[in-house]
Parts: C-alpha cells; structure tokens; sequence
C-alpha cells in the first residue's frame, strides 16, 4: 500500500510540474505571438494578451492544471489561430508550435481539435508550412483519438493531397504519414474492440452495405465507422470512382492506393474477419476490384505480332500487376475463410499467369505468390478440401502442381543455348585468351574454372540463382515496388523461385500429413480419422504426377550437390508419404525416379524395365520431356577436359562392369558403366529412404533392392562375414575407383549394413515384403546362375543380415529366409552354395546365442525350429555344404552345448548323417563333433537322447573311410557306457518319467535303461562283424569287457535278450564269416598298406582270430554271469545251444579256433557244484543240471572221439592231426567235468572215456612241433598230456576207492586202461596207418623212440600201480 501511494504520488507531482511548464511555454508563445503580431496585427496582439490571462487563471484555480487547461482550450487557442488565419509565416510558425505543445500534453478538447483541423486546413489550402503542417497533423492523430469522424476524413485528406504536391521533400514526408495515419485508424478499431460493445448496439444489416455512401453502418462503433468509410473510399478511389467520406481529394493513384490496402489488408485481418461490415467490404469491394484490374493481365499474350483486337492500352501495367499480385497473395494467405469461391478465381489466375505466352515478368510474379502460398500447409490444405475434394469444382490443388511443373519444363524448352558468362558462372578463370575454358553441355569446366550451381538440360543452361531455405520466401520481382517499367527477368530466377516452390509443395504435404499445428486462422476441422485419410490421399493424388514429372526433370538436370540433395530429399519425402497411404503407384514411381537416376545413362532400361514399360502405369505427364541427356553422358569429355575441378557431380568417380540381368540374351557382352558422383548420390538417398521409410516401402523394397544390388556390382564391393558388404581386392575387381569415391566406399558399406540392420525396427508386415524381396532377387540371381553366368551375392548376404538383427522375431523371419537358403544351398554353382550356407550356419548360430523370451531351455518348438535346418542340409550331397554344417555344429556344441537340451536328436543326426561317398574330411569334422559330445556333454543331455548317442558313435565305428576315426569311436562306446553306469539311477528316473509321460498302456518288452544296454551291445556286436580286423577285435573287446563290467545293472528278463538278440547271433553270424573267409593273402588288409605278422596275414586268419575272440566272450559271459542266466526259463536251450557252437568251433581243422574253443568249454564248466536252493532236485541234484552236465558230457565225447579217431588215409597232406596242446587241454576238462556227472557216469561212459583217453595218447607229435614236445631230458620225464591222462586215470581210481557203486564196477576198465599203457612202453601205439618217426638227442647220444618211449612207459605204469595199492 505504502508502494503504490509513493507511486501515485511521484506520477502526480511529475503531472504537475508538466503543467507548469506547460503554462509557462504557453505564455512565452503567447508572448512571442504578441510581439510579433503587435505592429500589423493588433487584433492578434490582443487575443494574445487575453489568452495570457485566461492562461494564468486557469493554472490558478486548478490543482491538476492539464485539465484546467483542456477546458479553456477553445479559447486559450483563439489568438494562435487568429494568428494562422494571417497567413504570416513567422506567425504561423508561433502558432503552430504552440498548437503542437498543447497537442502534445493533451491539453485540448475536442472542439478544439476540431478547429484546429480547420485551421490547417487551411494553410494546407494556402500552401503555407506543408511540412510542419504534416508534422502537426500526425502528432495531432497520434497523440489521442480526440479526432474522429469528418475532421479525421479532413486530416487525411489534406495529407494524400500534400502527398501529390510537386515537392519530393513533401512527397516522401506525405507518403510515410498517410501510410501511417492510415493505419492509425485501424489501430483505433483494434483499441476499440478490446472493451465490449455497448448493449444497445444496432445489428448488422447487409442491405445497407451495398450502396456506397458516406454514412457508416450504424452497427459499427464510431473507430470501426471511420476505418470502414476510409477502406470503402480507398476502393473507390483505386477503382477511379468518388470518395464519400474522404471529401476533397483531388487526385489518387492506382499504384497508391493499392498498397494502402496491401498495408491495411496485411495488417489488420482480424478486423477484417470480426467485423461483418469489413468481411462485406472484401467480397463486394475488394475482390470485384482486383479481378476487374487483372483483366489486361489476362487477356495479354506475349506473341511476335499483337493481335489487332488489343490496344496498346491492354497490356498489363507492371506496376499494377506487382500490387495486385500482392494483394491476392494476402487475400488468399489471410482471408482465404472469407473467400473461398474469390480465391478460387485468384487461384485459375495465377495459374493462367504461368502460361508460356505471358511475358517473362509476369510469370515470374506468379511463381513467386505460388511459392509464398505454398511455405503455408494449412492453405495447400485447405485448397484441397475446398476445390479438389468437392465434386464439381475447380481441382485448383492439382491444377497449381501441374502448372509449375509444366513451367519448369517450358523454361527448358528454349531452342537456344544459353552459355553462361564468366561472370555469370563466378569462375576465375585464368585472363589468358590463348586458355579458354571448356564447354561441357554449355558449362564452363576445365582448370581454375568454379562453375555456378545450375541446371543444365537439353543445352539450356540456367543457373541458380538463390539457395533454398526451406519456409523462407524472397521474392525479387514482388519487392520492385519502386519500378516503372517491367524489370529483366535474372536469368535462372524464375526456375530456382519454381524449385524452390516445389520443394515447399512437398514440405507442406508432409506438415500437413505428419499433423503438425496448424495457424487457426486458417485451420480446417477435419472430423474424423476417416475424413483425414481422404483428405490426405487426395492431397497426393491431386499432386504426384506434377511433382513426379518437375523433381525428375530437376534432378536429372541439377548440377549442384545441395540443389541435387534437396531434390533427393523431397522425393524421398514424396514417397514416403505415398507409402503412408498405401498409394503404391506413385510411390514406386518415385522410388523408380530415384533408382533410375542412381544408375548410369540408358543402364536403367535393362535394370528397371525388364519387359518394357513395366512401370508405364506410374509414368507421369510431361514424360517425354525426361530422358536421360549428354548431362549424365559425358564422361570422356569430363575426363579429358578437367580432373576435378569442374562440375564434380557428373565426374566419373567409377568405372565397372555391369551385372548379367534376364532382358540380356545369354552371351551378351555390356561395355564398361560409369558412375558419376551424382549417382552416388542418389545411392545414399535410395538408402536413406530405405532406412528411415522402409515400413512403408511395401513391394517397392524390389525396385529399391535391384537398384542397390546393380551398384553395389558396379562399385566391386563384394560380401563379407555377417552379410556386410566389404570393397573387394584390387587383383580380384573389375572395378577401377578414383581417388575421390575411394574414401567413400567404406562410408556407403556402412550406409548399406545400416539400412539392414535397420530392419529390426520394422513391423512384422515391413520386414515380411523386405525379406520377400530380397528372397525375390535372390531367385533372380539363382536363375542367372544357372547359365554359368557369375551370380550376384548381395540378396543371399542382406538376407543374412538382415536375418541377424531380427532374431528377436524368429517366427517371421526364419521360415521364409530359411526354405529360400535351404534352395540356395542346392545350386550348382559354388559360390551360390557357399553363401547359402553361410547364411544358414551363422543364423542358426547367432540364433541360439540370441537371448530370447522365454529362453530356449523352455520352448523346445523354437529350438528345434532353429536346429532344423541344420538337419535339412544333411540331403544335400555336395561336399562344401556339408563342411559348412558340420563345422556349424561342431561350434554349436561348444558354445551352446550345454542349452541345446531337446535339440540334441537333431544335432546328433546332423553327425550321424553319414554316408558312403562323403571324404575323410567330413568324417574327421563330424567326429571331433561327436568326441566332444562324449566327453563333456552326456550329462546334460536328455537321457532319451543317449541312444541316439550310441547310435552315432556306431555309425562311426562302421565307416570305412578312416580306420582310427572307427577304432576311436568304440572307445567312445566304452566311455558312453561307463556314463550309463556312474549315472544310472539318474537316468533310469529320468527314463522311466518319460515312459510315464508318453505311455499309452502298452506293456514295454524291457525297461529303457536296459534297452539302452542292449542298444549298446547291439551295436558293438554289428561292429564285432566289420570287415576290418582292428575295429572286430576292438569291438569284441569292448562288448565283452562291457557286459562283465555292468552286466549286473541288467534286468533278469534283459538277459534274455542279450542270449538271444546278441550273443547268440554274433556267434552265428562271426562263424558264417569265418567259414567263408579267403585264404589269399593278397587282400587281406583291404587296400591298406600296412606290415602284417604272417600268423595274421589272410582274411581266414584273421577271422580266426575273431571267432576265438568271440567264442570265447560269450563262453566268459555264461561263466560269469551263470547265476543270473540260470533263472532264465530257456537257460537249458541257451546252454545247449553254446556247447553246439562250442563242439563246431572245437572240431575245426584251425588249431587256433578249435583250442579256444575247448578252453571255452572248460571255463564255462569250471564252477563249482552249488545246486539253487529253488531248483527242483532229483537225487540230490536240480534236474536242469543234470540235463545241463549231460549235455557237456555228450558235447566232450562228440569233440573227443571226433578229434582223436585215427584217420583211415596215409597221405600226410590230407590228414589233420590234433596239436598236443588241444589234446591236453582236452583231457584236462574231464576232472572238471567228472565231479558233475559222476552220479550218473555208467560202465558205457568209462568205456567212452578210456577210448577217448587212449586215443589222445596215440596222437602222434607232428614233426614240427617234436622239439617242443618231446623232453629233453635224460631221465623219461612225462609229456604233459601223458600227465593229464594219468591225472584223470588218478581221479578215477580215488573215485571208485570212495566207495560209490557205480564206481567200483568199473575197476576191470581202469586195470584194462593201465595195462594199456603199460603195453605202449613196449610196444608204441598206432595212430590209424599214420607211419612214424623221431629221433632224439640224449648227452650227445642217438636213442630210438622206441625204446624211450618203453622205459617211460615202464616207470608210469609201475608208478601208476603204486599208487593203486595194486
């Protein structure tokens, strides 16, 4: 509170010390009038003297002076105009200072504005003081609103007449103070509206508008009154009519008046909006107006001979048409609401101004209004909703489009070239006249010449004039307000000003489309999504064609990289906004624009119309106007003429081959393509409309991806890892680079990843036509390829790449990508198939890197979807491809082998996919595979996978292409099953889970753990039959060493199996191979040359070998596992069916196999005689022993009498003979095989017995063998067979001496056997016919035989005798 009376009592005082100033400045002026006036005038000098008076009195009886002052104005005012009316200059001037000091502090009232209106009226009339008179005027208006009305009609009146006063010094002061005034009472409007109306307010009638008076509408408050009667005479007057309210003017000009209402128009359109009176004014006065003065505009044609029918009269009148096109440019900018049909008109008139028969100026004009009309979207907007969406009007939208269009076209259709001067291009060129500069296409080039930005086309040259900023205006010919005559159009302006108004077209389609804010003044409602989408298509519909034809012309003549770069710019825009609408026409037409002037000259109509004319549906007006010209066509001459310092857009930057396409025949040679600059240019705006647009590109992703894929072929940039595209080496492209594209390969590389990588922010719908089209092309490329013609990498290498940043949308990319890879894999050439799988390969690997959601570990579908295509490859059968996916797989498993979980069927069917004709390569890849699965990765995988395991490692075991690689894998069968038996209770849960789970009430044959066992043991036994010894003998090694270590984890039932599917076979099948093995000793290691022992050096040898093995295998698995086989319910049939085996094998004429066999016979009867508790006894004994030891009985007997029956031939080389070693061994299993059958061994088996014993004895020693056999010693020792003879003979006596009856009636056996060999000491044994003969050494002393063998036999017997008691 103290604040703002301080306040109001600081600005009362500073009021009251200007009052007194004022009174005393007022009494001075008074003073000096009176002094002046008091010899001529001494009426004055009174009036003078009064007003002193009346001065002082008012000062004095008032505490505010000002007002004092303002209410004795009328007469404190009497001498000075009293001193006026004299007409005496030095009084006048008294006078009027002291009126403009009362003025100033507003100290006069309104009567007394009013007389002082009069009073310089007056002097206006006399001629006296025209400058200080116009100074008192404007500071008498601006000061306060005091006059109104006629008197205001009368100021401005006296000041446009002292505007056409022949004094220019008057003339300019005149002009500057009726521009202001006159805006000054439409400022007093704005002033006025700002307080509400009063109430009693008449209301607006349109009917006393229409006929001009000098009375206002009564609707109208009394500011608003006085700026509607001066808008109103200011058409009459522009019109050449009789102001009514501005009484008095003697004479106006068009030029004037017009630009007064420009002023006004521009700057007041709210009170022309607000006000019905003033909108009234617009459509009756003003429009009416402006079309009547547009007539000779109209009607004139710039032709050679003017028709008869216009005058001279009719030619339109620069200065008129500047103005009036300033005019219309703000009637349609601002008032466009107001005037929608009057703008109309306008519209069709500007367009008809652009015709090519109106004069240059002219034209100029109305490109330069189209361009200021088209900086504003709202208007382009609203032109459109108005006239071309209405379906009877006037399509002013596309008609405005057409015409620059076709204008730009008509400005180069001049038959004359146009060579630009040396200063006209801005060279510095050297003064030399012996070194003239070159003309390329009208250009100047070559050294030390800088040419000036232009276009060139068809030999017209025209240069750009100004650089284009975009929503900035700067007309030129608009702004000559000053001229007369019609000023010389630049050369180049009217181009540059309708290039430039071509870009803002674009600009506000894409203002008005992307929904930026828009001016209320000018805003449409538009209701509805609907509504907007109509709007917007017919926006593009009504424009496309004429913007199409003007950009590609444009840019096909541009040679400046900014004018070049803007003209890109706005067609990547145009399209864009195209693909937004789904307008596919014209948006592949200017995404075909773009493609084709990326290319080379004449290049595009292989590359982009295959079939001629395919894109002739988009093809706009004005089309044969745009084709390709010696603008891009002049590479030699470039090169010849300068080395870079011309024209650097159209410089030859490359120079490559061009890419084989369909439309050439097979065999067609193309000559070398050039790339300028240019087109380079245009390469980046192909990618930076794919980058930044591609979600709305839909097909057109082919025109955009076969343009790219040309270049990229011109340029030699070839794939690299990942799909990125790398410069290829020197030595391997054809492609031949200048230093000035060199350092911008890597950055259009990049460009290219990029635009690839982009692709991962494209919806589902995008990047479904992106990988249609590269899968497209890529076809494409395949079907070239098949006529040996080298193939295009760039589909199969983007696919890749764009395959890698999409993983996160695996179900929409990897069906398509993968199927289209999967073909590529299968083509014939090599490169083809190369990067086929590549692609596949790096996929699958980045794919299961890639983290995703849920992770893969709980979405088996989507990990097998990934894997798969590994599988599939396995069906291909070239070796490249199979490299690929087994190295593929191999670093799958070790970066990713611990989540592939349910993968592992496909990836081990990926190793196991082998097959006859693959390279040791392949196996030797596959292997290390499978080697590291054993090794680290058995105990993450599914437990229902490990078959699958051991079937692998099988089919590795029985290749044939590397002997190591199968030895090693039975190793890795080994090592599998030592896993099944550290983790069997793991497995064994797991197992039998998934038999629950995936149960469907069948009973199973044997549990899953032991039917992995027996998938192991049927493996190794088919490797226990390979054709190569190492891997048999490996195999059989490990399968017997596998059951006798983890046989006990068997089920009982297992067992069974194991007899019957296993064991049994192997025995079957290793003796039919055997039987029928060569004995040639040149095929036995099977092409493989390697040194081998001649006890192994034939197939049969071998297979001996193997059979011994085998036999004896199974034989130590019946011994060792006898309990648990014996609870088996066909055990007895099981042991019958070995000892028959057995008997084969023992009867063989091989010494090795039938010795393993007996030995086989006597381990499996080496237990001891422990009957089961739960067999059924039969005298002591189980009856299934009694049938089993008999059958053991039976088999002896067979093989004894077999092999030791004497022959009934002589002939040495016919006669097998038993080896003293198999006949020891022979005998020694009857000890054994006694202690069971004894209590049924009867007199007919002693018989048997002594026969078989008698027999072995007479065996003969073969020759060879004699001196291992016969002693060496002196003193008669016994051969180890004569030992076991009388071993067994031993035992029989100690068992008969034991008392068992049947027993003891065999004594007369046994003393019949003892004489017997008592009788071979004197005489020697027979052996069938066989004749005999060995010599020995003794001391050094030659004894028959016969004669040893008497002493020898001698000493046993008696021994023998002895021991009997006997």
């Amino acid at each position: 509170m103290a604040t703002a009376a301080g306040v109001s009592g600081t600005a009362a005082d500073s009021r009251k010390q200007a009052g007194k100033k004022l009174v005393d400045n007022l009494q001075s002026d008074l003073r000096a009038l009176s002094n002046e006036a008091r010899r001529k005038y001494p009426p004055v000098k009174e009036a003078a003297e009064s007003g002193i008076l009346k001065v002082r009195t008012a000062a004095s009886k008032a505490e505010d002076i000002i007002p004092a002052l303002q209410a004795a104005s009328v007469e404190i005012l009497h001498p000075v105009i009293l001193g006026c009316d004299t007409k005496n200059p030095k009084i006048v001037q008294i006078c009027l200072g002291c009126i403009q000091r009362l003025i100033t502090h507003e100290a006069l009232s309104v009567p007394a504005g009013v007389s002082v209106v009069k009073m310089l009226w007056n002097l206006m009339e006399s001629g006296l003081e025209e400058l200080k008179l116009l100074q008192t005027v404007i500071i008498l208006l601006t000061t306060n609103s005091i006059v109104q009305g006629s008197s205001l009609a009368t100021s401005l009146v006296m000041c446009f007449r002292l505007y056409f006063t022949k004094d220019s010094t008057t003339i300019n002061t005149a002009s500057a103070i009726v521009r202001q005034l006159v805006t000054l009472v439409f400022e007093r409007v704005e002033v006025e509206d700002e307080t509400p109306p009063p109430e009693d307010m008449d209301a607006v009638r349109v009917e006393s508008l229409k006929t001009v008076s000098g009375k206002a509408p009564a609707s109208l408050r009394p500011c608003a009154k006085d700026a509607f009667l001066l808008f109103q005479d200011l058409c009459q007057l522009v019109n050449a009519d009789q102001p009514q309210w501005l009484i008095g003017m003697t004479e106006m000009t068009r030029t004037f008046g017009l630009e007064l209402m420009e002023s006004l128009l521009s700057r007041f359109p709210e009170v022309f909006i607000k006000h019905p009176e003033f909108s009234f004014l617009l459509k009756e006065r003003v429009c009416p107006l402006v079309i009547k003065l547009f007539s000779p505009n109209i009607k004139h044609s710039q032709r050679l001979v003017a028709p008869p029918q216009l005058g001279a009269l009719d030619k339109p009148y620069f200065p008129i048409s500047v103005r009036l096109l300033r005019v219309v440019c703000i009637l349609i900018q601002q008032y466009y609401s107001l005037l929608v049909t009057e703008c109309e008109i306008f519209l069709s008139l500007l367009v008809r101004f652009l015709d090519p028969d109106k004069p240059p100026w002219q034209r100029a004009l109305a490109v330069e209004v189209l361009h200021k009309l088209s900086v504003q979207p709202s208007l382009l907007k609203s032109f459109c909703q108005c006239y071309d969406m209405k379906a009877h009007s006037t399509k002013i939208f596309r008609d405005l489009v057409n015409a620059i269009g076709a204008f730009i076209q008509s400005l180069f259709m001049q038959t004359s070239l146009h060579v630009p001067t040396q200063q006209q291009s801005g060279s510095n060129a050297s003064q030399n006249p012996a070194q003239p500069s070159v003309l390329v296409a009208g250009m100047p080039v070559g050294p030390g010449v800088t040419p000036q930005a232009a276009f060139i086309y068809r030999g017209v040259w025209l240069p750009i004039s100004s650089n284009y900023t975009p929503g900035i205006t700067k007309p030129q010919i608009l702004e000559m307000l000053e001229k007369v005559d019609a000023p010389p159009v630049p050369e180049g302006y009217a181009v540059s000003v309708a290039y430039a108004c071509l870009l803002e077209v674009v600009r506000s389609l894409s203002i008005i489309m992307d929904g930026k804010p828009e001016p209320e003044a000018c805003k449409q409602v538009v209701d509805t999504d609907s509504e907007k989408t109509a709007l917007n298509r017919e926006l593009v519909s009504s424009s496309w064609c004429g913007v199409l034809a003007a950009l590609s012309l444009l840019l096909d003549a541009s040679t400046d990289e900014a004018a070049t770069e803007n003209i890109l710019k706005s067609v990547q825009t145009y399209a864009s906004l195209c693909g937004m609408l789904s307008l596919t026409t014209p948006r592949d037409a200017f995404i075909t624009s773009l493609c084709k002037a990326s290319l080379p000259p004449h290049y595009m109509l292989t590359v982009l119309n295959p079939q001629g004319g395919a894109t002739g549906n988009s093809s706009p007006p004005f089309k044969q106007g745009h084709v390709r010209t010696n603008s891009q066509n002049m590479a030699a001459a470039v090169n010849s003429a300068y080395q870079g310092d011309g024209d650097t857009k159209n410089q030859v930057v490359v120079v490559g081959t061009s890419l084989p396409t369909a439309s050439l025949p097979i065999g067609a040679q193309q000559g070398p393509v050039m790339l300028t600059a240019k087109n380079l240019q245009c390469m980046r705006a192909i990618l930076s409309i794919a980058h930044c647009h591609g979600g709305v590109l839909g097909t057109s992703w082919h025109l955009i991806l076969t343009t790219l894929q040309h270049l990229v072929w011109i340029l030699g940039l070839k794939p690299s890892t990942g799909g990125s595209l790398k410069a290829g080496r020197v030595a391997d492209s054809q492609a031949v680079l200048t230093t000035a594209i060199l350092t911008d390969i890597p950055v259009l590389s990049f460009m290219l990843s990029r635009l690839f990588e982009s692709s991962q922010y494209l919806d589902e719908v995008a990047l479904h036509h992106l990988i249609d089209a590269l899968c497209k092309l890529s076809a494409e490329s395949m079907e070239l390829a098949y006529t040996n013609r080298e193939p295009s990498l760039f589909a199969v290498a983007k696919l890749l790449e764009t395959g890698l940043v999409n993983l996160p949308r695996l179900h929409v990319l990897w069906k398509p990508v993968i199927n289209h890879m999967l073909e590529v894999c299968q083509h014939p050439h090599y490169k083809m198939r190369e990067w086929g799988a590549e692609a596949i390969t790096s996929l699958v690997k980045a794919a299961l890197q890639h983290k995703h959601e849920p992770p893969l570990s709980e979405d088996p579908k989507c990990q097998r979807t990934i894997l798969l295509p590994l599988q599939e490859l396995s069906s291909i059968l070239q070796a490249d491809i199979r490299q690929k996916q087994l190295e593929c797989v191999l670093q799958v498993i070790q970066h990713n082998g611990d989540g592939i979980g349910q993968g592992w069927p496909l990836i081990l069917g990926v190793i196991g996919a082998l097959n006859s004709e693959q390279g040791e390569n392949l196996i030797r890849t596959a292997f290390q595979s499978l080697q590291l699965v054993v090794a680290d990765f058995l105990a993450v995988m599914p437990c229902s996978c490990l078959r699958d395991c051991l079937e692998v490692a099988a089919k590795f075991g029985s290749q044939h292409q590397e002997l190591n690689i199968s030895l090693t894998a039975v190793g890795l069968l080994w090592n599998i099953s030592d896993f099944l038996y550290q983790n069997r209770e793991k497995i064994k849960t797991n197992l039998a889970n998934n038999m629950e789970n995936g149960s469907h009430g069948d009973k199973q044959p044997m549990p899953p753990f032991d039917a992995l066992w027996m998938c192991l043991f049927s493996k190794l036994g088919d490797l226990c039959v390979d054709a190569r010894p190492a891997v048999r003998k490996s195999a059989g090694q490990t399968l017997f060493s596998t059951i006798a270590a983890h046989g006990g984890l068997l089920e009982q039932t297992t067992w069974q199996a194991v007899l019957w599917q296993v064991l049994f076979p192997l025995l079957d099948r290793v003796k039919l191979e055997s039987g029928t093995a060569s004995t040639d000793r040149s095929d036995t290691s099977r092409g493989i040359n390697i040194l081998i022992h001649h006890s192994r050096d034939t197939a049969e040898k071998q297979w001996a070998e193997t059979r011994v093995l085998t036999l004896a295998g199974v034989a130590r698995v019946f011994s060792t596992k006898r309990q648990t086989l014996l609870n088996l319910g066909d055990f007895p049939r099981a042991w019958a069916l070995l000892l028959q085996f057995i008997e084969i094998s023992a009867m063989s004429h091989n010494a090795e196999i039938s010795l393993s066999a007996l030995k086989s016979l006597q381990e499996i009867i080496q237990v001891s005689k422990v009957t089961e508790e739960d067999q059924p006894v039969m005298n002591g004994e189980s009856l299934d022993d009694v049938v089993l030891w008999t059958n053991a009985w039976k088999v002896w007997y067979n093989i004894g009498i077999n092999s030791t029956t004497p022959p009934e031939t002589n002939c040495m080389p016919l006669v097998y003979l038993p080896s003293q070693p198999y006949l020891t061994t022979l005998v020694q299993i009857v000890p054994v095989l006694f202690e069971h059958i004894k209590p049924r061994f009867v007199a007919a088996d002693m018989s048997k017995l002594i026969t078989v014993l008698r027999n072995a004895v007479s065996v003969p020693v073969h020759g060879e063998a004699s001196p291992f056999i016969v002693p060496a010693c002196y003193d008669g020792a016994l051969t180890p067979l004569q030992e076991t003879v009388l071993s067994v003979a031993h035992i029989l006596h100690k068992e008969a001496m034991a008392g068992a009856d049947n027993l003891r009636s065999m004594y007369p056996d046994m003393f019949r056997q003892l004489l017997e060999y008592v009788e071979f000491g004197v005489e020697p044994p027979r052996y069938g016919n066989l004749p005999t003969r060995s010599v020995m050494t003794m001391k050094n002393a030659t004894v028959s035989s016969a004669r040893w063998r008497h002493l020898s036999s001698v000493r046993r017997a008696a021994r023998r005798w002895a021991s009997l008691g006997l």
